[in-house]
């Protein structure tokens, strides 16, 4: 066809199809070797992406992302059909152009949709390179990753010179009768003001994807003078284990992580091969960047002591009982808050199980895809695991078929600890026959304390 019989045809229109679809504005001219040529690549990625909605779903490519060489993929194969698409509108603005000059509207169209395909396809780019990087950050074991959290140091200030603080577990740990996902969420407190990194936040999070029930397991910080795995006594507090192993090479040779998830899965009685830790002063950034968090408070909080002071008198933290919007630092607040009438340590706990379950849910809600570039980059800063990335989806999907009424919640506080003799030192010793029953009850036949109901003996045979 010939470039003045193409003038019969909209070239507005022919650049408009272009947008939609490469090869559209093309066969609107009758050209239609050329539309083929255009169309093939983006039916070909069009196949590829319905097939992997078809068998991952949406969530299940957006996590793949997750994955360097997959989001580098996407990355490049962004800019190509960005570049594709584009070549495809200039190519019939032109050959309309051949017979005599397209309109000003065709011309105004194609700079406006220029600007939309760059946009478009920039932001892909953009965030393809988000879970790219964050993915280096928060995946331990990926390459170019660097820790997130501040290196510690010695009481006299000096740099320790040993093994990381966080380091890439491998999953040696003896696989449950449920295929059980267990991981230890941990809290790390190293703000300016401590010489060393404090696990205050310690939680044991485990799912059975048979029975489709969780549990999540609070074990407070001053838990202490327990007995490890090698049977020996642990004469400190719990939040200072992962810290006095680092310290300790000798003592603890497989690492402060792996210790750490060795003993406390040996206190709750089940292999913890997970972990993620979560820097708590990235948490508020994380809870601005998602415009906060709805909460149910179960009890009015009033802790005078909570915060910083000004002009001699504490800040303080006050929250009625009820649902309430928190945002960062009242969020923050929330988990932290321990001074309170009837509050301690054991309340905080209960709170931030309460806070975990609201941040799941306004991560996973539609209106956070804008800001996903900037929510990735803040969990990068503040999120380290050993959970392997091409499971995420799995176990998201799995949670999400866990209602809430079918997860427990236990703190193992009073009730489950006595409080130590020593006058010098607040510390809560663990009674192990009630973590014992606690740990059957949570966990079942995956309990390392657990025992299956004697078999009734045979009767007995008739004498011949």
């Amino acid at each position: 066809m010939t470039p003045t019989r193409a003038l019969a045809r909209s070239a507005t229109a022919a650049v408009v199809l272009s947008f939609l679809w490469p090869g559209l504005g093309h066969a609107y001219q009758r050209r239609y070797r050329a539309a083929l040529i255009y169309a093939v690549p983006m039916i070909a990625v069009a196949v590829y992406v319905v097939i992997g909605l078809v068998q991952r779903g949406v969530r299940g490519m957006a996590l793949d992302l997750f994955d360097p060489s997959f989001a580098q993929t996407v990355l490049i194969l962004g800019v190509l059909l960005g570049i594709w698409r584009l070549a495809a509108m200039v190519d019939v603005w032109l050959f309309a152009r051949q017979g005599g000059s397209p309109t000003k509207l065709a011309s105004g169209v194609l700079a406006v949709l220029v600007l939309a395909v760059v946009a478009v396809h920039g932001y892909g780019v953009v965030l393809a390179n988000s879970f790219s990087e964050a993915s280096k950050e928060i995946f331990v074991g990926s390459p170019g990753g660097d820790l997130p959290f501040p290196d510690l140091e010695s009481p006299d200030g000096s740099p320790i010179a040993s093994a990381p603080l966080f380091e890439d577990v491998p999953v040696e740990t003896p696989a449950t009768k449920s295929d059980r996902i267990t991981l230890l969420l941990m809290g790390v407190d190293s703000s300016e003001h401590r010489t060393h990194a404090l696990t205050d936040t310690l939680m044991v999070v485990s799912v059975d994807p048979d029975t489709k029930t969780g549990a999540m397991v609070s074990i407070p910080r001053d838990v202490g003078r327990f007995k490890l795995t090698s049977g020996v006594t642990y004469a400190a507090k719990i939040n200072s284990l992962l810290s006095y192993a680092r310290r300790h090479p000798d003592e603890f040779p497989d690492g402060p992580t792996k210790t750490l998830l060795k003993e406390v899965g040996h206190l709750v009685g089940v292999p913890i091969p997970y972990y993620a830790a979560v820097d708590l002063a990235g948490f508020v950034k994380l809870v601005d960047l998602v415009g906060g968090v709805t909460v149910n408070n179960p009890r009015a909080i009033d802790d005078p002591r909570y915060g910083g002071w000004t002009n001699g008198h504490a800040i303080g933290f006050h929250l009625s009982a009820g649902k309430h919007d928190l945002d960062a630092q009242e969020a923050l607040a929330f988990v932290r808050s321990r001074y309170g009438a009837g509050d301690s340590d054991f309340s905080r706990a209960r709170r931030q199980q309460i806070l975990l379950l609201a941040l799941q849910k306004k991560l996973t809600s539609p209106e956070m895809l804008p800001k996903l570039p900037d929510i990735l980059a803040a969990a990068g800063g503040m999120l380290k695991t050993n959970f392997p990335a091409k499971r995420l989806s799995e176990v998201l999907d799995l949670a999400g078929q866990v209602k809430q009424r079918d997860m427990k919640r236990v703190v193992l506080g009073p009730g489950y600890t006595t409080k130590s003799s020593d006058p010098s030192v607040y510390m809560l010793v663990p009674d192990m026959k009630k973590f014992a029953r606690e740990s059957v009850i949570l966990f079942g036949p995956d309990s390392r304390w657990y025992e299956p109901p004697a078999s009734p003996s045979p009767a007995a045979s008739p004498a011949p």
